[in-house]
């Protein structure tokens, strides 16, 4: 199935709490991180938790992901 990607957000630990709250509501979902160099550039060698992640979805669970992200 082909994936999309629902957000960028700041760091594993907001991508971490976002794909629980898209589980708990049915939606799979995992996270990557976007520019791993960056984080390794702006915060030390091998700590590469900050930093923009993207959280992926399943393409069909795309438009009911959107409707669950916070609004802000």
């Amino acid at each position: 199935m082909a994936e999309a990607t629902l957000t960028v957000v700041g760091d594993e630990m907001e991508a971490e709490a976002l794909c629980g709250m898209l589980r708990t509501n049915g939606v799979e979902c995992y996270y990557r991180r976007s520019d791993p160099s960056a984080a390794i550039a702006a915060y030390g060698a091998g700590f590469t938790m900050a930093g923009p992640t993207e959280v992926i979805v399943n393409e069909g669970d795309l438009e009911a992901a959107r409707k669950l992200l916070p609004r802000g």
